[in-house]
């Protein structure tokens, strides 16, 4: 009996209209463009309108898979959401979603993994398909990082922009989809890339919106060095157990969060530029939606062929890690 696999069938993508660019925030904060460009790679990231909501994002998202691949909600059995700024606590933004585009038969959650939630959230839709329980499984990665930013903040305003991104996942019998993936998590992080306000450790009062406990912290130094280390000790690992190295990998899908970080994790695992897909200039971090942003992008270009080995890695506040190896079959 062939074993069976989680296979991408369907993708799509939304990123709202307002762009929101580093001469832009030249006016905002004690920046430059150059200074951005330089440390982050980031050129510009899109920003999401008043009122429009981390469930209005992907459901836009699924809008674009559906005009892309005729799929029909209502086929859909769960809804997986990768994000960390739900529309509201409860109820989950996998239900506003679900509702949103007529998922009715649909069941659903959210998990919290922060920039790593994708590849979360594909580790998970991949055990529903692979056990047989489940014939089709969206996975939504998802976050409007502009209503967790502090634009008097220069560390961190411009890091972060809004965007959804979807993958629809279909068992398959075939040598090709979710191959292996390595997920991780160090409870440690805790203390260097965070959002202390609005929990049940810190309600929101007066005094937790005066001290800005609403808007997202970060150690970068810290994060950084994390973030190199055990985005490429991840994927060296998951290629090693496959028996795999870098020069096998068809493309590699790393997080989006500063081109250094990427150029570190590239070095480490000996790839070629055009083995890479770097969209951070015009995107900036979207946190969920990087990776899966990355793969509607590289499917566009056409640098996804059929039969390709994808990589994906991550890294996120936790700290959250992992990586993913695919074969691509869209």
């Amino acid at each position: 009996m062939k074993k069976i696999r989680a296979t991408i069938t369907a993708i799509g993508k939304y990123a709202p209209e307002r762009i929101l660019n580093n001469y832009e925030l030249e006016k905002m904060v004690d920046t430059s463009d150059e200074w951005i460009r330089s440390r982050t790679g980031i050129f510009e990231r899109h920003i999401a309108a008043k009122g429009e909501a981390t469930s209005d994002l992907a459901s836009a998202a699924f809008e674009d898979m559906r005009k892309r691949f005729g799929i029909d909600p209502e086929e859909i059995d769960l809804i997986v959401v990768a994000t960390i700024t739900p529309d509201m606590f409860f109820p989950s933004t996998a239900a506003l979603i679900q509702h949103n585009i007529g998922a009715n038969n649909a069941f659903g959650f959210d998990i919290s993994a922060a920039c790593s939630g994708f590849v979360y959230a594909l580790a998970i839709a991949a055990e529903f398909i692979e056990n047989g329980r489940y014939k089709k499984v969206l996975v939504v990665g998802s976050d409007t990082m502009s209503t967790i930013t502090d634009y008097t903040n220069r560390d961190t305003c411009i890091l972060f922009g809004d965007a959804a991104s979807v993958a629809l996942l279909e068992p398959t019998e075939e040598d090709s989809g979710i191959l292996d993936y390595i997920m991780k998590l160090d409870g440690k992080g805790k203390d260097y890339l965070y959002m202390a306000g609005g929990g049940s450790k810190n309600p929101a009062t007066h005094e937790t919106i005066d001290k800005k406990m609403h808007y997202i912290y970060q150690e970068g130094k810290a994060v950084f060095k994390f973030a190199v280390s055990k985005m490429a000790e991840v994927s060296v690992d998951l290629l090693k157990r496959n028996s795999l190295k870098g020069e096998d990998v068809g493309l590699f899908i790393p997080h989006q969060a500063n081109k250094r970080i990427i150029d570190a994790c590239v070095s480490r695992l000996k790839l070629k530029d055009e083995q890479v897909m770097i969209n951070i200039d015009k995107y900036a971090n979207t946190t969920a939606a990087t990776i899966p942003l990355g793969i509607v992008d590289a499917y566009d270009q056409g640098r996804l062929k059929n039969g390709d080995l994808l990589l994906l890695s991550a890294f996120g506040g936790g700290f959250t890690w992992g990586s993913v190896l695919i074969r691509w079959s869209l």
